[in-house]
């Protein structure tokens, strides 16, 4: 698998609603309900939409995760 490919699938694996900055989890007597702060809709904690804007603790994982790829590849 080449680098770039390794990259993407890392990305990817982070990529859904649940790591978004906008992602609202909302309990309710029905049970739990998953919100859009950006779209204003519900949406699922696994969805994956272009507009992704990760929170900072999720940007910092994405980045060492990716160094550590860079890293491997410069061996």
């Amino acid at each position: 698998m080449s680098s770039n490919s390794r990259k993407q699938a890392i990305i990817n694996h982070f990529h859904a609603c649940a790591t978004c900055r906008h992602f609202q989890p909302l309990k309710t007597e029905q049970g739990m309900r998953y919100y859009c702060a950006r779209l204003q809709y519900e949406t699922k904690p696994a969805y994956q939409f272009n507009c992704w804007n990760p929170k900072d603790q999720v940007v910092k994982l994405l980045k060492k995760k990716l160094d550590m790829i860079s890293d491997s590849d410069d061996e």
